[in-house]
């Protein structure tokens, strides 16, 4: 088959399933996230086949065990964590007024240090940041509907889920043998290839990724809340699982913990340093400790091109295109180097030398 054809084929599938996405993305979400869970999962229940579990209950006891534990953290922690959420959205207005009213009572001291134009420029700045946050604030229920978080969605997570999950894992070696079978025989070696490094990238996203997003919560929860922040397990969490969106976890967090701060604190201003201590630490031990451990070099996405992937996607499906987002990135960014590869070994490439300059041999 041509080249030509053969991209005009792929780039026909790829538009099918970007089609069939946007008109299912309604219905999709408990899918995605029973995909995932069977994903990340699928390792455990092989481990148990090793130690002579057939695969049936081998998926049982993993998924229950996985149940188990997820229930009993909703049962311990969510009604705090609920309650301590609501009570942030339902204050920051006030933070925002309290932040106001500080500026003002330290304007003669900040007039002293910029100067009377330049103090100025910085409350008309608090006074704009007040306006977009309030606004910001106000939106957060129709966002929420908007991107699909609702009752009937949450519900049907719930219950559709596990067995979405279940049915994949219990299928996974027949439905990898059923997509080995379906590849061209001429090129399966190098597509089998493209497929290992697409599930070294995918592991380290959903496994690596979401570990380091995990530990990221749990230390900005525990460390703030010991610190006496106000709402500092609601911040913490906040800023842990935002951290799937490059910097986004560590900016949100750092603002929201030191305005909280400046109003819960001043003018103890080492309790303030020290609030923004935390995340200037944890972002260090983040960026040279737990991501080179746990993720590696496995991603290799660039924090812009991952950015991009989850605003597209997320304004295009919603909920479903954030979920869809950091795994489709891993996905492209696999198939773009494979691109890159095959073009650097072409003939466009190359060229009627074979990469020679014309000049070899000549004085």
């Amino acid at each position: 088959m041509a080249l030509r054809n053969q991209v005009m084929i792929w780039i026909g599938f790829l538009v099918v399933l970007i089609l069939a996405i946007w008109v299912f993305r309604g219905i999709l979400l408990p899918f995605v996230v029973g995909a995932a869970l069977a994903y990340l999962l699928n390792p455990l229940v092989n481990q148990l086949q090793k130690w002579r579990f057939s695969r049936t209950w081998a998926t049982v006891v993993v998924l229950l065990l996985m149940l188990t534990i997820i229930i009993a953290l909703f049962v311990m922690f969510v009604p705090l964590i609920g309650q301590q959420i609501v009570g942030l959205i339902q204050r920051l207005p006030a933070y925002v007024s309290d932040l106001q009213q500080l500026a003002i009572d330290y304007s003669p001291t900040i007039n002293e240090w910029l100067g009377a134009e330049r103090a100025a420029q910085v409350q008309a700045s608090i006074n704009d940041l007040t306006r977009q946050a309030l606004g910001f604030i106000a939106t957060i229920p129709g966002e929420l509907v908007n991107i699909g978080i609702t009752g009937a969605v949450v519900v049907g997570l719930m219950v559709l889920t596990p067995v979405v999950a279940f049915y994949l894992l219990l299928d996974w070696e027949g439905m990898v043998r059923g997509i080995d079978g379906l590849l061209p025989k001429e090129h399966k070696s190098e597509i089998k290839g493209i497929l290992q490094e697409i599930d070294k990238s995918m592991a380290g996203v959903i496994r690596g990724q979401g570990g380091v997003l995990l530990i990221d919560a749990a230390f900005y929860a525990t460390a703030l809340s010991l610190a006496g922040l106000n709402y500092g397990l609601a911040v913490g969490l906040i800023a842990g699982l935002m951290s799937f969106i490059p910097y986004a976890g560590f900016t949100i967090g750092l603002g929201l913990s030191v305005g909280i701060a400046f109003v819960q604190f001043a003018p103890n201003w080492w309790m303030v340093g020290l609030i923004a201590g935390i995340f200037l630490f944890w972002q260090f031990i983040e960026g040279n400790v737990l991501y080179p451990k746990l993720v590696g070099s496995s991603i290799n996405i660039n924090p812009v091109w991952m950015m991009f992937a989850l605003l597209a996607l997320g304004a295009v499906f919603g909920f479903v295109g954030l979920l869809l987002a950091v795994p489709m990135a891993a996905i492209a960014s696999v198939l773009v180097r494979f691109g890159v590869r095959k073009y650097k070994e072409s003939y466009l490439y190359l060229g009627p030398n074979g990469g020679g300059d014309g000049n070899d041999g000549m004085a």
